[in-house]
């Protein structure tokens, strides 16, 4: 293990370029080193508030067919109560990510930790469903902020070296909000607090967050001459609601060749058409475009869209699969995904250990997205009759896959940004991350939808069952347990099949990002926080 666990040592060690700087007692961003101990003490607060902003998006699952029904709401409005969250935080990482690079960081987790709470009290208190949209949409802001700035804060206070075993943590919260989200919400539901409690359970870890970043993070604010800008910010939020929109109602509420898909898709493509323009000139960019100038953040932001396309767009809907290809209750198929969570787990602690001691990182993403591809391609293979236990073990190897894919991706890129711009290239990462799986949700739910449309009507008519003109019953899922055996089995197929057919469009896409990962250039990784062309410069 190397002896660099100091955040930001002054001094690189003999394998770091840094190590030629000039001056070794160069304050390279704080004001003093963090020992291990002390970053521990700071990751607790940071993992605290990742662990309420995830928990806010998987909890909340469960208890949606209740909100719908106690405030007299329709489908479109099931579709925006998970809308609103989304397209909020998918549009606010980049800001988020800009304002660290200018702004306190510890001031900025803190603000998005209020943010999440009013937006959570909002939600808790709604009397009917355009209260709670709104309520979710502020949550998202939230949301978004936390998980852009975790990543950064991270980055200011440890070197890309020492960073492995420490995203390893944050791999480990994503897993741990995954399985007990679903878990907490059906029991949270279905207890004396009903379903408002799922908004309001959050808050206490929310203070606990906001009062131990309070007095455990301690890091400095480069002092340096503030230009936000305002227009390009309005031009990025505004094109990426435009299609964010598109692609969570297409399919649904109309077309995916329509009138209202032309002009939504020709606005939001100008909108960003005009952002790039305003990027290009502005003094401190939102996204600042020389971030791409580098190869490797260019080609792990094009593996991060394709991953959040492949992972969320089928992942997303396993719980429905076992819910009723399987006849499972919602808390029996929260547990199902141990399987897979527990390979992210396991996979993302053990390999940012690794590349810690050795800081080697490129094999464990290509061997990382080979184990996505096989997890993918098997899953693909399921139906209503696969074993469970054959599951579990295709999701554990998507999970280690992963596991050792995510985390490292946005290593890569921060090993190779300058501190000044840590928060922009950490955040770009995740925004198109996120508008990789906005775009797979949608897109792959509308596929599953038509597959189990045309099988169920096909199925029905084999058993003489023909719907009336207009009917959604073979469209929707009516409650399997008041069918008839025969006609609850041929929904129970359809849905099997269905899904099987979801992870097999996805692998395409897990393939492209294979690719792209293969072009990357592994830069051995720094043991400093700032970059040495940084610390020649500050020395100078």
């Amino acid at each position: 293990m190397t002896n660099t666990r100091t955040a930001g040592a002054h001094a690189a060690s003999s394998e770091s370029p840094a190590a030629s700087a000039p001056s070794p007692q160069v304050q390279p961003y704080e004001p003093g080193s963090m020992s291990h101990r002390e970053v521990l003490e700071a990751l607790s607060g940071l993992l605290l508030a990742l662990f309420v902003a995830m928990l806010s998006s998987t909890i909340v699952s469960n208890a949606l067919p209740r909100i719908v029904t106690d405030l007299h709401g329709s489908e479109s409005g099931y579709t925006w109560v998970v809308v609103a969250t989304l397209l909020t935080m998918t549009a606010s990482t980049p800001l988020w990510g800009k304002l660290a690079d200018l702004f306190s960081k510890k001031l900025l987790v803190q603000l998005a930790l209020v943010v999440f709470s009013i937006g959570s009290l909002a939600a808790g208190f709604s009397q009917n469903m355009g209260e709670l949209i709104g309520a979710r949409a502020i949550q998202g802001l939230g949301v978004g902020g936390l998980s852009a700035l975790v990543q950064v804060v991270i980055a200011s206070m440890v070197s890309p070296r020492e960073r492995g075993r420490y995203s390893g943590y944050i791999g480990a919260v994503f897993a741990l909000a995954t399985v007990s989200g679903p878990l907490i919400g059906g029991v949270i539901v279905d207890s004396s607090l009903g379903w408002r409690g799922c908004f309001f359970i959050g808050l206490p870890v929310a203070v606990l967050a906001f009062a131990v970043l309070a007095k455990t993070l301690h890091i400095a604010t480069i002092r340096r001459e503030v230009s936000i800008d305002y227009l390009g910010a309005t031009l990025i939020t505004a094109g990426v609601a435009v299609l964010l929109v598109w692609v969570s109602l297409a399919g649904s509420s109309f077309g995916w060749v329509s009138a209202t898909t032309i002009w939504m898709v020709t606005l939001g493509v100008l909108l960003l058409a005009a952002a790039v323009a305003v990027e290009v000139r502005a003094v401190e960019p939102i996204i600042p475009l020389r971030l791409f100038r580098d190869r490797t953040t260019s080609l792990a932001t094009f593996a991060s869209v394709m991953i959040g396309v492949a992972m969320f767009g089928s992942t997303v809907f396993l719980q429905q699969y076992f819910q009723i290809a399987h006849g499972m209750s919602p808390t029996h198929a929260g547990l199902m995904s141990v399987a897979m969570v527990g390979g992210l787990f396991v996979s993302s602690i053990g390999t940012g250990r690794i590349i810690t001691r050795t800081g080697r990182w490129k094999r464990y993403l290509v061997g990382g997205m080979v184990l996505v591809i096989v997890g993918l391609g098997l899953l693909g293979t399921i139906d209503e009759r696969t074993g469970l236990l054959r599951i579990g073990v295709y999701m554990a190897v998507l999970g280690i896959g992963l596991g050792a894919t995510m985390q490292n991706l946005v290593l890569a890129v921060q090993n190779n940004t300058a501190q000044r711009d840590m928060g922009a290239a950490s955040s770009v990462v995740a925004f198109f991350r996120s508008m990789g799986g906005s775009i797979g949700v949608s897109a792959l739910g509308a596929v599953l939808a038509h597959h189990v449309s045309e099988d169920v009507t096909r199925g029905l008519a084999r058993l003489g069952v023909h719907p009336a003109e207009g009917s959604q019953s073979s469209s929707s899922v009516p409650n399997l347990a008041t069918l008839p055996p025969p006609v609850r089995a041929v929904f129970e197929a359809a849905f099997g099949d269905a899904t099987g057919r979801i992870f097999l469009y996805a692998t395409p896409f897990a393939l492209i990002a294979f690719v792209a990962i293969l072009f990357i250039r592994e830069v051995p990784l720094r043991t400093t926080v700032e970059r040495s062309d940084e610390l020649s410069a500050t020395a100078g």
